[in-house]
């Protein structure tokens, strides 16, 4: 199986370790992030553009681009692992759309595309009979679109609800154990690399507000945007209102909800009895989802990081791999 990696950040970095730690038959014949690119149809040697990269230098020539190895590159499967971008999807989307085009699979992990133009991708990814996977979108390392997609395939979803963001509940735990303000939370928060200088898109629930957009959309059959979530954020919480959760036997966690039959995403701090399974701690990620034939099933775990979304990448390329490639 060739792929194409466009992304070499975190991601990009922890799916290359992933190639190499496991026999996976996988090569890589197209790699670029957004200064440099390197195009081989023989295979790249991932440790050489790891060590490049992670010495500060370039992972190939800077004449090769993102948009070059989408057109030019012999694979099977591109892996588009770019920073998200929420308010056009851009490059990203672009990118996809010359893959699709190309009669080429496509696995992301960037949200952007997938909740700005999921419907127009399902159908270029139809009309050229390739697979658009997109686990990584949503809660890292949990598998809970498959699950939802494959697994609990004739149920009826009645509610979904959970801890979406890592960032926030991270900020959350800390105030909570240590009665710590929120600016204090958030700085930690930070100085650990859970948080971005600029948190606004974790604290805010716009990161949580997306990922619903996702599920709504590719799971659920809803047709909705970032405006139709119901959106409050963390930074107005106090110490003393986490203490008058806890004096309830309670603690407050911010929770993505979508009810499909009423047509509601929301997302917003809510208090939680403690005993909840969704009351996880630190940057770890819960989801409940209420089944008429399954019943209520809780999915936790990491929502984030560079191995954890690996995992769902690899993932979504075995699947395509035992499902199309070998037998093409």
């Amino acid at each position: 199986m060739r792929i194409a990696i466009l992304g070499f950040g975190s991601v990009g970095r922890g799916i290359a370790r992933a190639i190499l730690a496991k026999n996976l038959d996988i090569t890589v014949t197209g790699l670029a992030d957004s200064r440099s690119g390197i195009i081989d149809p023989a295979g790249i040697d991932l440790q050489t553009a790891l060590d490049q990269k992670e010495n500060g230098g370039p992972c190939g020539s800077p004449e090769v681009s993102p948009a070059d190895v989408v057109a030019k590159a012999d694979y099977d499967v591109l892996v588009e692992v770019t920073p998200t971008n929420v308010d056009d999807g851009e490059p990203a989307l672009g990118h996809i759309r010359g893959a699709l085009g190309r009669q080429k699979h496509v696995v992301t992990s960037n949200k952007g595309p997938i909740a700005l133009a999921y419907p127009e991708l399902r159908a270029l990814a139809a009309a050229n009979g390739v697979f658009l996977k997109y686990e990584a979108t949503v809660c890292g390392a949990i598998p809970l679109i498959h699950a939802m997609q494959e697994g609990l395939a004739g149920n009826t979803i009645s509610r979904l609800y959970g801890v979406f963001n890592g960032t926030c509940n991270y900020i959350l735990t800390r105030m909570a154990e240590d009665s710590l303000t929120y600016e204090q939370a958030l700085a930690e928060a930070r100085e650990l690399g859970y948080a971005e200088a600029d948190p606004t898109y974790d604290v805010e629930g716009i990161d949580a507000g997306v990922k619903l957009v996702i599920l709504a959309n590719t799971i659920l059959d809803m047709q909705t945007t970032l405006d139709d979530v119901e959106r409050t954020g963390i930074t107005l919480l106090t110490p003393e209102a986490l203490q008058l959760a806890e004096d309830q036997d309670c603690t407050i966690r911010l929770i993505g909800e979508i009810v499909p039959e009423a047509g509601v995403l929301r997302v917003s701090p809510r208090i939680v009895a403690k005993a909840h399974p969704l009351v996880v701690e630190g940057t770890l990620n819960a989801v409940t989802v209420e089944t008429d034939l399954a019943g209520d099933l809780t999915f936790i775990g990491k929502g984030a990081g560079s191995t954890e979304t690996a995992s769902a990448v690899i993932g979504d390329l075995l699947y395509i791999r035992d499902r199309h490639v070998q037998g093409s």
